[in-house]
């Protein structure tokens, strides 16, 4: 069980803790990223890429597996090309292998959003809850007992 909105890990590119929307509206999850350089290793497309915290004043550069350029519809409606990584994203106890596009969440209150391939046959979704897989924050209001 999942609420509206969780902290999420993202262990292979150092981000932890990352507050992420729930949105089974969205078909992929997206995490805010701007594109540096892809480059290839061992034979193999990767990207480069930083993520910005403005809050804290922390950016982390990341690299990961590139493993697609893709036609993807944003919230309002508009067609854009994304970068599609795949990666271990951790909810909870709960850890696995998600895609996940680059975009400039800059304008959106949390820099990732969990889209439905994520959430599929792991997760239900209750929306009227938050932090349900977020221990340490028992105590936040919304949080069911």
């Amino acid at each position: 069980m999942v609420g509206w909105r969780e902290l999420v890990h993202l262990p292979d590119l150092g981000l932890h803790e990352v507050p992420a929307k729930i949105d089974t509206g969205a078909r992929t999850s997206s995490l805010h990223g701007t594109v540096i350089e892809e480059f290839m290793r061992d034979g193999e497309k990767f990207v480069r890429f930083a993520v910005d915290f403005p809050e804290q004043r922390v950016r982390q550069v990341c690299e990961a597996v590139h493993v697609d350029i893709r036609g993807i519809t944003s919230s309002n409606g508009e067609k854009q090309r994304r970068y599609v990584i795949k990666t271990p994203l951790r909810i909870g106890e709960e850890e696995f292998r998600a895609e996940i596009s680059l975009a400039d969440r800059s304008d959106m209150k949390f820099p990732m959003l969990i889209g439905r391939s994520s959430l599929r046959r792991r997760f239900v979704v209750d929306s009227g809850y938050s932090w349900l897989q977020t221990p340490e924050r028992k105590t936040t209001k919304g949080h069911k007992p």
